[in-house]
């Protein structure tokens, strides 16, 4: 264990990640949450820990959302994607397309052992009860503003204000981070090979907070093992 700044890190596999969450008892699918804000990490960290579960499908929450509604659209998720999964259904959904703002292609889900949601308030508390395992990526806020702008180019700087105003109202409400079962730090200073690695957090009381397995997602799956809090 190394401590990095105001928490301690410990440098962990996808390898084992992965190998914990098949692990977890309880029925299937399992739904991993991969929850975080804009510019975190959250995508590389879910194709990561995808192959580590075997090429368990992915499905962005940017399929959903759009620049006017950027957490309002979570009904549909639910409803097309959640609720026939944990019925051993393939998922069927209508994907959003940001350049042509407006809905494109159907997209479908298979049936798997294990399915990763990925984005934005993909831990909300609507579906929570589904959630086999809660991921939160962490990255301070002005590098995920410069990663996005970076991205999208100055003239998103509105658009992104916004969208982080809506995110920091998604955490104050519904406590993703407090109800992860893993927090990661995404933008790290502990050596690790990042292709294989991820640095976790493990005792920040300012990121995390621990809850009692009376409260975790023991609806589907019961209790887990407490080494990722």
């Amino acid at each position: 264990m190394t401590a990095a700044g105001r928490y301690c890190a410990e440098v962990r596999t996808f390898q084992d990640l992965g190998c914990r969450i098949e692990r977890l008892p309880g029925p299937r699918p399992l739904v991993i949450a991969i929850d975080g804000p804009g510019g975190s990490g959250k995508s590389t960290f879910a194709e990561k820990l995808a192959t580590a579960l075997g090429g368990a499908p992915i499905v962005p929450t940017d399929d959903f959302a759009s620049a006017d509604t950027p957490l309002g659209w979570w009904p549909r998720l639910l409803s097309q994607v959640i609720e026939p999964l944990i019925k051993g259904r393939q998922a069927r959904y209508q994907r959003y397309d940001w350049v042509r703002r407006e809905l494109a292609d159907w997209v479908e889900v298979p049936a798997a052992p294990a399915v990763i949601l990925e984005g934005v308030s993909s831990g909300r508390l609507e579906w929570a009860a589904h959630l086999s395992f809660l991921v939160w990526i962490h990255t301070d806020r002005s590098v995920r503003l410069r990663r996005g702008l970076e991205r999208d180019g100055p003239e998103a700087a509105e658009l992104w204000q916004g969208w982080m105003a809506a995110e920091d109202s998604y955490v104050a409400e519904q406590d993703p981070v407090g109800r992860a079962d893993l927090v990661v730090d995404a933008a790290p200073t502990v050596p690790h090979d990042p292709r294989t690695s991820f640095v976790a957090i493990v005792g920040n009381g300012e990121v995390t907070a621990a809850r009692p397995p009376s409260q975790r997602r023991g609806a589907r799956h019961g209790d887990y093992d407490t080494e990722y809090r």
